[in-house]
């Protein structure tokens, strides 16, 4: 590489006519320099020949990037990458880095050299260590595609060179350059790995498409747009490894460079190939030696780094990326080739190898009982997947029944592998099978079954011999593992990642057919895509699922979602289950109670009466009636409807960015534009919206914030004079929607006296609030010193049963028969209110409101001490396990981060945490977990949030 100063650089751009200001820009073979104009910019007489500016951080704008090429490249190379940076740009669109002065020859002193200014492209690159999204990988692929496609007839004579890049030549590369490798295990390692990667490719080397490719659209070339806080890869850079040679090394090389990124590992990939895949399709033989191809690539990035790094020490570029291209290594080898070939043939369609079943019998086991380990066994209930040792208490109990054998099943995943708050996927996929004998049994310790190719057979058990294939005595009852592979494939764990699963079954074989079973059916990994197609073709278009890719959650277990994968989520969101998920006190209550009775509330019968009697105890006087509903849009609407007959007026007062419901009252009463992007234009005429009391971002801000009361008053007091009184005013008394936001001191207390002397009614939505989530309070309009004349209540209330209430006093239910009369036909029935008493019970026995303050307290403790060391949280709202985190772009103007709080939300899935975004903004994470989370949980999800604020989303 030329050595060139920034004076010198400055000189030779003046040559061109520019008066500007050079900074060196990293890189290993040329010598590179973004070029800012100074004042007076171009020089005169010289016409900017269609050069994108782009402003600096000091004000300045680029005028290009001078290149001061190699001088072991010739003037045909260097022409040939112009000319294909302009074949791409004018072909597919894409951003490239084109000529804008130059080439000419300059002095340097290492002697003459080739110069060019280049277009610089605004956006920036990849750069770095940071995590790279499945979007942003899908983009890199995608780009790939475009410029293998664009390149596929692109022919000159500067493509005729030898390339130590090329992958045609990596194995005489690594082979001449491991020498330089100081670490003598690191450098047996990659050598080792080389040659075996190239023991691969070598068979289908001539079945290999070629073509001109670009050599190095990697993490470091590919220019982004970036749009609300997400890039998004659409240009390339640096043509300097352009070269004819096999087409499939266009993505190998870019999908390595994904390897060095934080949260990368080799399935983090995947996304790209698809993407190129769909672009520029891959041959089977294409797809065969891609992961090969990887290894590759990471091993010569490797010696030509150590080997670079002795001869250029000085060049920071060069030695700052050793450990780069060392952890790009790591991982690319971190799997074997053969399972990630595997994985890729299966993940783009190709199918891979058939499966192996085996013919003949080793060994009969007579009646054989088959262990579903599965998340939806019923084995699993009660949390009995966590328990150690459960598979073999099954399997002993099944023997004790009198089964002569107990045996897993091939490839479905185990949930009793999995384990809670773990930030990566579990091995929970078997790939074998575990059996245990009711008597005692000579076995082989191992053996070879011919079945086209060599299979081997291997059984493994506690206190087994040195694995010499002799026989060995198993004790009955004695776990035992049979497992069956390739010949001369990779040894195979007994447990592997669902992420890995397609590819380690490629090398695997269901050994069932061996002792006389049938073998298991295929895993089927486009089921759950199916499933997805069946619901959005029976199921309303507008009942959406959470996350564009999400997994099936089969099972839940107090804070935790578990998926049919095996994988275990915290979950963060699901206020519903405020006791927890499947808790067995209500399970059981609920079975006991559908076995007596389960009628309509018309009956006469006790459940009905003490559910309405604890839950007007825990409220204050006068409020006693209660009226039991299925949900909170129908204690709402019920609301609303009392009001109107209650007071005899019209009109509701309702507070704006609230959502109470979906019924025609509860929907009219609901002003979020997240909800309903046009809540407020199409109000009926009877809902009169007043601000939000938001005191963070709203109109009022911090001390200010008790003006948002006085308008309120003035509202109903205009709408009074205007002949209008209101009916009632509704609003949740924490503010819910927007993120757990208590409302102003005194706000409820001026608003309800206000509607009060203006005849109307105040009523409470505690739907979402109340029942001891807050944890200082056990109702939300408790933290307001107010008692409101209606208060309606659900969600928490059945724990996930369909459960809702409103409560008033006796003289404003009286005025419902004005109306008629109600009644619900499942509302408040034996079950409804078996469900309600021992949803209270457990809250009270279990301490949870008590629970919510502890643990809540500790976790926005957490979160206020990433909001001193993350800036994009502008504020930590709530109460108990009622939070909220408010995402922002900038602290003083509040621009809310809506994209990147929703790309925050996909990434936390990734580490374990099922979380989502709330407010009109959708720039804050709704915390509101079940009440049972402990400080484990909540430990895990501040450092899951913490881990992704500092690598990225």
């Amino acid at each position: 590489m030329p050595l060139v100063s920034t004076g010198e650089a400055e000189r030779i751009a003046a040559g061109f006519g520019l008066r500007v200001r050079a900074e060196p820009l990293g890189s290993q073979q040329d010598c590179n320099f973004l070029l800012v104009e100074r004042a007076g910019g171009v020089a005169a007489g010289v016409e900017r020949a269609g050069g994108v500016a782009a402003g600096m951080e000091d004000g300045g704008t680029a005028a290009g990037v001078l290149k001061i090429a190699n001088p072991a490249f010739t003037a045909a190379e260097i022409e040939a990458q112009d000319a294909a940076a302009g074949h791409i740009a004018a072909v597919d669109g894409l951003r490239a880095g084109t000529v804008l002065h130059g080439p000419a020859t300059v002095p340097t002193p290492d002697g003459p050299a080739s110069a060019r200014v280049l277009t610089y492209l605004p956006g920036g690159t990849l750069t770095g260590r940071g995590y790279l999204s499945p979007r942003v990988v899908t983009g890199m692929g995608r780009v790939a595609g475009q410029v293998s496609r664009a390149l596929r007839y692109f022919t000159h004579p500067g493509l005729d060179r030898v390339l130590q890049w090329d992958l045609r030549h990596a194995d005489r590369v690594v082979g001449r350059l491991a020498e330089h490798v100081r670490d003598a295990d690191l450098r047996a390692r990659v050598t080792g790995a080389a040659a075996e990667a190239w023991r691969r490719v070598q068979p289908l080397a001539g079945h290999l498409p070629r073509q001109a490719i670009h050599g190095d659209v990697t993490d470091d070339n590919l220019v982004c747009t970036t749009r609300h806080g997400l890039r998004t890869p659409d240009g390339v850079i640096d043509f300097g490894d352009l070269t004819t040679s096999w087409a499939v090394g266009e993505l190998a090389v870019a999908i390595t460079s994904v390897l060095r990124h934080a949260g990368s590992e080799p399935c983090s990939t995947l996304p790209a190939v698809r993407a190129f895949h769909r672009l520029r399709p891959l041959s089977g033989e294409e797809a065969g030696v891609l992961w090969p191809l990887v290894v590759l690539r990471a091993a010569v990035l490797v010696v030509s780094g150590e080997q670079q790094a002795a001869i250029d020490d000085g060049n920071d570029y060069v030695t700052g990326a050793l450990d780069h291209e060392r952890r790009t290594f790591e991982q690319a080898v971190s799997v074997p080739a053969e399972v990630m070939t595997g994985l890729i043939l299966d993940d783009l369609g190709f199918g891979g190898p058939p499966w192996r079943v085996p013919s003949g019998t080793v060994l009969s086991l007579g009646r054989c009982a088959v262990l579903d380990l599965a998340t939806q066994s019923d084995a699993a209930d009660a949390g009995a997947w966590l328990e150690p040792g459960l598979e073999e208490r099954l399997a002993g109990a099944a023997l004790a029944g009198g089964a002569d054998a107990v045996v897993t099943r091939f490839g479905e995943p185990r949930l009793t592998a999995s384990r809670v708050l773990a930030g990566v996927s579990p091995a929970t996929v078997p790939t074998g099978i575990d059996l245990w004998l009711a008597r005692p049994a000579e076995l082989p310790a191992g053996l070879t079954v011919e079945e086209h190719e060599g299979l081997v057979l291997t059984l493994t058990w506690d206190g087994a011999g040195d694995g010499d294939g002799a026989p060995g005595r198993v004790p009955a009852g004695t776990r035992i593992h049979v497992s069956l592979r390739a010949a001369g494939g990779p040894e195979v764990p007994p447990l592997v990642r669902p992420e890995y699963a397609a590819g380690w079954l490629s090398v695997a074989a269901d050994p069932a057919p061996l002792l006389g079973l049938p073998p298991a059916p295929r895993p089927d990994g486009a089921a759950d895509a199916a499933l997805l197609a069946r619901r959005d073709a029976s199921f309303a278009a507008m009942q959406e699922h959470y996350y564009a890719d999400p997994p099936r959650i089969e099972r839940g277990w107090r804070h935790h979602l578990a998926a049919t994968d095996g994988r275990v989520y915290l979950d963060m969101v699901n206020n519903v289950a405020v006791l927890g998920h499947s808790h067995p006190r209500l399970e059981a209550a609920v079975a006991r109670q559908l076995r007596r009775l389960n009628t309509n509330s018309r009956f006469n019968y006790a459940s009905v009466v003490e559910f309405a009697e604890r839950l007007a105890g825990l409220l204050p006087e006068p409020l006693e009636a209660v009226f039991l509903v299925n949900s909170g849009s129908e204690a709402v609407d019920l609301a609303i409807r009392l009001a109107l007959v209650a007071t005899g007026h019209r009109d509701v007062v309702a507070v704006r960015e609230a959502y109470h419901g979906w019924t025609y009252a509860s929907d009219a009463v609901s002003t979020s534009t997240a909800d309903n992007p046009n809540a407020l234009s199409t109000r009926p005429r009877w809902v009169h919206a007043v601000d939000a009391p938001n005191a963070y971002r709203g109109r009022y801000r911090g001390a200010d914030a008790d003006r948002y009361a006085a308008d309120a008053v003035q509202v109903i007091s205009e709408l009074a004079a205007s002949g209008r009184p209101p009916a009632a005013f509704l609003a949740e008394p924490f503010y819910g929607n927007a993120g757990g936001m208590p409302l102003p001191d005194g706000y409820l207390a001026a608003v309800y006296a206000e509607v009060r002397h203006r005849g109307g009614l105040a009523i409470a939505d505690e739907v979402q609030v109340g029942y001891g989530r807050l944890g200082h309070w056990f109702w939300g309009f408790e933290q307001q010193g107010v008692v409101p004349d209606v208060v309606t209540v659900a969600k928490a209330m059945g724990n996930g049963y369909p459960l809702g209430a409103v409560v008033t006093s006796r003289a404003i239910a009286a005025r419902y028969r004005d109306a008629g009369y109600f009644f619900s036909s499942t509302g408040g029935s034996p079950v409804a209110s078996v469900v309600g008493l021992t949803v209270l019970d457990v809250i009270r026995d279990e301490g949870l409101q008590a629970n919510a303050a502890r643990v809540g307290g500790h976790l926005k403790a957490r979160l206020e001490e990433l909001a001193g060391r993350h800036q994009l949280i502008g504020a930590v709202h709530g109460s108990g396990l009622y939070l909220g985190v408010e995402f922002v772009r900038d602290r003083d103007t509040l621009e809310p981060a809506t994209e990147e709080t929703m790309a925050i939300c996909d990434r936390m899935l990734e580490l374990g945490v099922v979380i989502q975004p709330t407010s009109d903004r959708m720039c804050v994470l709704k915390i509101k977990p079940p009440l049972c989370l402990d400080a484990a949980g909540a430990d895990f999800f501040a450092d899951a949030l913490d881990r992704v604020l500092t690598e990225g989303w």
